[in-house]
């Protein structure tokens, strides 16, 4: 882990549940040591030194503040028809650390409706990625009940799509890239598609593509 997770920054804080587990458990750092923390919404590295652990809690001391952002140096927003939770739950951290700045979460045609997701629980995962990688931020996260409510808000995407062309490395893609479900576009959202992307090789699944596409982009 390469910083610890703190959304509420003051000169003095207390650490207790997993983190503390974490800490002095896990890692048996000892009172006096410094240990790294961000809060996710600056770019700052806070240091703190274990000033007294106790059984269940540990107090901190605010002892320097660095500037040293660390954020994903390309944009990169994915459109990402929804699919199974579960899969796309295990493929957020990769895509966090791949460099992703946004993901809007969409339920097109042929996603299924049943599924759910759970904002907080999708922040938690990219939380515990960004501390695991040093990304100073996460991926901003965004949902839209219909590919009409996202053919509206962004007309100007680009789609993953068999028939496009192949996709550009060094091209910088400033508009959403729209991929499908399981099952592929409708016939009716494929009249909004203006520009289309292809990658090589065999037919991927979803979460495949997701990592493919931002690979071949930001790596």
């Amino acid at each position: 882990m390469q910083f610890l997770y703190y959304p509420n920054i003051s000169n003095n804080i207390e650490i207790t549940g997993e983190n503390h587990k974490y800490l002095f458990k896990v890692r048996r750092i000892k009172k006096n040591e410094l240990i790294n923390i961000r809060n996710l919404k600056d770019d700052y590295l806070y240091r703190y030194e274990i000033v007294d652990i106790n059984k269940k809690d540990a107090n901190l001391q605010l002892k320097e503040k660095i500037y040293f952002p660390n954020k994903p140096k390309t944009f990169l927003h994915l459109a990402w028809c929804i699919i199974d939770p579960k899969n796309i739950e295990k493929t957020l951290p990769s895509l966090n650390e791949i460099g992703v700045s946004k993901i809007t979460f969409v339920y097109c045609d042929f996603s299924q409706k049943n599924f759910k997701l759970k904002i907080d629980r999708l922040n938690k995962i990219l939380i515990n990625s960004s501390q695991q990688c040093g990304r100073s931020n996460i991926i901003e996260i965004e949902i839209l009940n219909s590919s009409k409510e996202f053919f509206e808000k962004y007309p100007n995407f680009t789609a993953l799509d068999f028939d496009g062309e192949e996709i550009k490395c060094e091209k910088k893609y400033k508009n959403p890239i729209l991929i499908g479900p399981e099952g592929g576009f409708s016939e009716n959202e494929k009249k909004y598609f203006k520009e289309k992307i292809k990658l090589k090789g065999f037919i991927l699944r979803s979460e495949t593509a997701a990592c493919a596409v931002s690979s071949k982009i930001l790596l």
